[in-house]
């Protein structure tokens, strides 16, 4: 069921037979899905804007969809029903994040980003 909110943002509720949410159902409410939000967000917010224009759409794009495959991973496999199927999609998950700390790696050697900023994005990823 969707409920629009005030500012016109979409509220997806996970709801059983009755329409009654259930937060159980729903993998938002993962510990690892909430961090590797948290990791998505630090790039598109802080790494992202850092590249010069001309990595804008080479290394830019590649750290986009790494970092969109840590969470769409963790959400496509919760959504699988067996366990052994959604492993997979958690082992994908975990090899976007690891892809994603060489990015930052290849950032800061390149010196498109300080090393306060490595540091924070390191420690966030261990």
């Amino acid at each position: 069921m969707y409920e629009f909110g005030e500012e016109g943002t979409v509220e997806y509720k996970v709801a059983d037979e009755e329409g009654t949410y259930k937060a159980y159902k729903d993998f938002t409410t993962l510990e690892c899905w909430k961090y590797a939000r948290k990791v998505k967000l630090f790039f598109y917010e802080k790494i992202i804007p850092k590249l010069p224009q001309e990595e804008k759409y080479t290394l830019g794009n590649q750290i986009r969809d790494a970092a969109i495959s840590t969470t769409a991973n963790i959400a496509e496999g919760y959504g699988r029903f067996h366990f052994k199927e959604s492993i997979q999609f958690y082992r994908i998950s975990r090899g976007s994040q690891f892809e994603l700390k060489d990015h930052l790696i290849s950032c800061l050697d390149l010196k498109y980003i300080p090393k306060e900023l490595f540091d924070e994005g390191t420690n966030l990823l261990e």
